[in-house]
């Protein structure tokens, strides 16, 4: 009888326990949507979930895409070197890698179908979530399309030449 009361105490504990780590998992995710909400907030003030800014970009019409994007690809680099120069660790303590990429044919195809996707819907897949928050709901097709392209991808990526 007192072993059945120790193992129905322990089973207890690991309840306890897992709804510990559930609720400690969940409020650690909540950075990640407030980072979400702030990054969103910043495409729509920049104007670069704008169809019309898309557009002016792709015809050339405008600096405004290219100015944001330019700015995007000098933080970055700025970053990595403060990273690899004070080797930075990331908040758990692990250290930060960067993996050289091999150049592949596949790329040119990739980034040529990526472009063509964005001209044509006017957008890419950071700011699909912040039209879709922002009431453009047609842009949903979008979204639903990129998924779907993804899982085909996915399914045929074997076939492929790599």
């Amino acid at each position: 009888m007192p072993s059945a009361i120790v193992n129905k105490e322990i089973k207890h504990d690991d309840d306890v326990q897992n709804t510990q780590s559930v609720s400690e998992t969940a409020f650690s995710n909540l950075k990640y949507l407030v980072v979400g909400i702030l990054f969103g907030i910043v495409f729509l003030k920049a104007e670069i979930i704008s169809w019309y800014r898309i557009q002016e970009m792709f015809r050339f019409q405008s600096f405004h895409m290219y100015g944001v994007i330019g700015s995007a690809v000098a933080t970055g680099l700025i970053s990595l070197l403060i990273i690899r120069k004070f080797n930075i660790k990331t908040i758990s303590g692990e250290s930060i890698s960067v993996i050289p990429k091999v150049f592949d044919k596949g790329q040119i195809f990739g980034g040529l179908a990526f472009g063509l996707g964005w001209a044509i819907t006017g957008a890419c897949p950071g700011p699909l979530y912040a039209q879709i928050g922002s009431g453009y709901l047609a842009v949903i097709v979008t979204l639903l399309s990129a998924v779907a392209g993804t899982w085909f991808y996915g399914l045929i990526r074997n076939k492929l030449p790599h």
